[in-house]
């Protein structure tokens, strides 16, 4: 209990040392150079507290919880026993239950992530309904899915990670060119709110525990980069959604 009460409190003084510099800049700049007083003062002080007590926890939560639970399944789903193998293998077809665990991981943690809420409704109320809520989470949790899955097949085989990023931005440009006016900054945002609070910490702690439990991988080397795929293919599945929608359209008519 002492040591649990310890961490909490050195997550604390961690929070306040990250935020107590952004409240003196935000209080500063409202009293300095905007020269009026804050509205609600007591409320955005509470607010401020409450910042800082559920960051705490929540790295806590990370260090206790997520990252061990990442590591034991990372851990169980290459055991040989499992694989019915004699030794640890890196070949692709014998890891298929850790690709699709990644791949339910990935679909899971993007739909639960309140970054993508908030951007999926605020996009629904912009667009006047046009965009689907739903439909918006569900292309970028896809996107992620896939791309987390296939960060873990490179991390087997052991490929070279630029090729596979490098490949995958060519194909977002490409898409780019092509894709609606409406929907590119949308895609790319989406890109952008997989690698938050909920996905990345149980993403990272799959990567780091598949590359320390698979033969001849090292975690930073390989571990690590499995967070650019869950960033990088939400971009091209919400773009490919109102691509494939209009060629479906247009043969159709």
């Amino acid at each position: 209990m002492s040591a649990w009460l310890t961490s909490v409190g050195d997550a604390v003084l961690g929070v306040l040392w990250d935020v107590v510099p952004i409240t003196l800049f935000l209080f500063g700049f409202q009293y300095v150079v905007l020269r009026r007083p804050v509205p609600r003062l007591p409320r955005v002080i509470l607010g401020f507290g409450l910042v800082v007590v559920g960051l705490a926890f929540f790295l806590v939560g990370l260090e206790q919880a997520l990252f061990p639970l990442g590591r034991l399944m990372a851990q169980q789903l290459t055991a040989p026993e499992l694989l019915g193998l004699a030794e640890p293998s890196t070949h692709w077809q014998d890891c298929l239950w850790v690709y699709r665990f990644a791949a339910a991981l990935g679909f899971s943690t993007t739909i639960a992530e309140p970054a993508l809420i908030a951007v999926a409704i605020k996009a629904s109320q912009i667009s006047g309904g046009t965009i689907s809520p739903w439909g918006l989470r569900i292309a970028v949790a896809v996107g992620a899915a896939t791309g987390i899955a296939l960060g873990c097949f490179r991390i087997v085989t052991g490929a070279p990670l630029p090729y596979f990023i490098a490949a995958g931005y060519v194909v977002v440009v490409v898409q780019t060119l092509f894709a609606p006016r409406g929907i590119i900054a949308l895609a790319y945002d989406s890109g952008g709110v997989t690698t938050s609070t909920v996905t990345v910490p149980l993403v990272a702690a799959l990567g780091l525990g598949l590359a320390t439990h698979v033969p001849d991988r090292s975690p930073v080397l390989d571990g690590f980069g499995l967070i650019a795929f869950a960033a990088l293919f939400p971009m091209m599945t919400v773009m490919g959604y109102p691509q494939i929608s209009e060629s479906r359209r247009r043969a159709r008519h």
